[in-house]
């Protein structure tokens, strides 16, 4: 990466995202490459790019020697684009004389027309256009038709040289069909912009770029989602929580249940992260929507993102125990959504997540499941990675982060699939445990930076009145194993008391 010491002026990408990544966008008056093999979304970007450039009052040239004006414009449309007249689409093709049959041996032109006369068009088309931005599509028939590395070569400097001269910013295509490991451009142009498509098991696939080069230019490195839909190209920045710090008053955030506020020392602290493991079951959900409908009642706005459970199952289920989520999210107070991990990328769903916090104001924000959203990670690595940046960033807005996990199995030792214990700030846990014929279930809070907490045991139980807790077991021992002995004389218990 290069110290920030580029241009002033920069041509704006119009892509959402992509300009932050640039930094502004491309040095005005350079040359950029832009690869990626068929279907990334080369065109839709170049498009972008030009039109951008028209609603600034700059004219644009569209350089083909692989798609049709008619393809062109054909795409465009479908994402509601329309190439006015300040852009021109210059479709490159053999003379006619070698569209004769009789007169050529292959109707393969890229090796028919001679690279002198290709490019002696694109120059005078230029001349006769004199357009800020320049798209040229694509390399690979350039490529072809120079058939040598050195004259490939000689023909890119020229260009760059005769579009440096202009002052016009332009943005070269490759789809990487021909000798793809070929890097000759890349120590030419002033930047390379790389796209990617991955192709998973199962689910859409997954499309990510990197920045490999900008000289003279910091930019935002590494690796970013983005997707290809109706409406154009969309890039999601890779989350980086150092970048993000607002000032707020660190308050208290309690759940209305004064068992629970108790077992956590006063409640969670905001701008903290709490986690609630547990086998399936056990109520990690209800123990997250109990601080999120507190959080709404004093007037705070909250989002919840739901990976397993169908939203409508979700309300129906709440209902009965006196939580009006529906209520909530038609008065504007919660928004909450059904993530689909076979079909979001990590880089969209921590931008949904942003745009919850930075513009709705949410100040409560619960993810449930981990389970769930390592679903759309490829691998755990990159998972605890995600999630440690995204708590920071939540804990650094003052927002406060609930996360549950669902653990494997449901009594004595329990695994989960993965760890991110010392990333929370609050650990809740959950168990199972049989006692009186009946199989209970008890909480405890093994963790919290923030405060002391007690750390006791407590029963609880989800009934039609919600969740409600229970003294702490104290004459129990092994409640977390799931088979405990009683060593006490009397233990009330909430549906009934044990004796000695």
């Amino acid at each position: 990466m290069q110290s920030e010491v580029g241009p002033p002026h920069k041509a704006r990408t119009g892509v959402p995202g992509l300009d932050d990544i640039l930094v502004g966008g491309l040095a005005q008056g350079h040359l950029f490459l832009l690869e990626g093999t068929p279907g990334t979304g080369k065109t839709t970007i170049a498009l972008r790019f030009l039109l951008e450039g028209s609603a600034a009052g700059e004219k644009g040239l569209y350089i083909t020697l692989s798609e049709t004006d008619r393809e062109l414009r054909s795409g465009a449309a479908s994402h509601g684009w329309t190439l006015d007249e300040s852009i021109e689409v210059f479709e490159l093709v053999p003379p006619e004389s070698l569209l004769d049959a009789s007169q050529q041996q292959s109707l393969l032109y890229s090796s028919d027309l001679e690279l002198g006369e290709a490019t002696r068009q694109i120059f005078e088309m230029f001349e006769r256009v004199r357009p800020s931005r320049v798209v040229l599509d694509s390399l690979s028939e350039i490529r072809l038709l120079a058939q040598s590395s050195l004259r490939y070569r000689r023909q890119i400097l020229a260009m760059k040289h005769y579009f440096a001269r202009s002052g016009a910013t332009v943005l070269l295509l490759d789809d990487l069909t021909s000798e793809s490991l070929d890097k000759t451009v890349h120590s030419v142009v002033h930047g390379v912009i790389r796209l990617e498509e991955l192709a998973p098991d199962y689910g859409a696939e997954r499309r990510r770029l990197r920045v490999s080069k900008y000289r003279g230019q910091s930019f935002r490195g590494g690796f970013h989602d983005f997707t290809v839909k109706t409406g154009g190209v969309h890039v999601f920045p890779r989350l980086v929580a150092a970048e993000h710090r607002t000032g707020f008053t660190r308050g208290r955030m309690t759940s209305d249940i004064p068992e629970l506020d108790d077992l956590l020392g006063g409640g969670v602290e905001q701008g903290s992260s709490a986690l609630v493991l547990g086998p399936a079951g056990t109520g990690k959900s209800t123990f997250v929507l109990q601080f999120l409908i507190a959080a709404a009642k004093r007037g705070e706005k909250v989002a919840m993102f739901v990976f397993d459970e169908e939203l409508g199952l979700l309300f129906e289920r709440t209902r009965a125990m006196g939580f009006d989520l529906q209520g909530l999210r038609d008065s504007g107070m919660l928004h909450i959504e059904q993530v689909d991990a076979a079909e979001l990328s990590p880089g969209e769903f921590a931008h949904r997540v942003r745009e919850r916090v930075d513009f709705a104001q949410a100040k409560t924000v619960v993810i449930d499941s981990l389970n769930g959203y390592q679903a759309a990670m490829p691998d755990e690595k990159s998972l605890i990675l995600h999630i440690h940046e995204l708590l920071q960033y939540l804990n650094r807005q003052g927002a406060t982060t609930f996360l549950t996990v669902a653990q494997h199995g449901l009594v004595g030792d329990m695994k989960s699939p993965v760890d991110i214990t010392y990333l929370a700030d609050t650990v809740i846990l959950l168990r199972y445990f049989e006692a009186m014929g009946r199989v209970r279930r008890a909480v405890s809070v093994i963790k919290k930076r923030t405060g002391s907490h007690e750390d006791t045991i407590r029963e609880y139980r989800i009934s039609a009145k919600g969740l409600q807790l229970g003294i702490p077991l104290d004459e129990f021992q092994g409640v977390l194993r799931g088979v405990p002995t009683f060593v006490g004389a009397a233990m009330p218990l909430m549906n009934g008391t044990i004796t000695e």
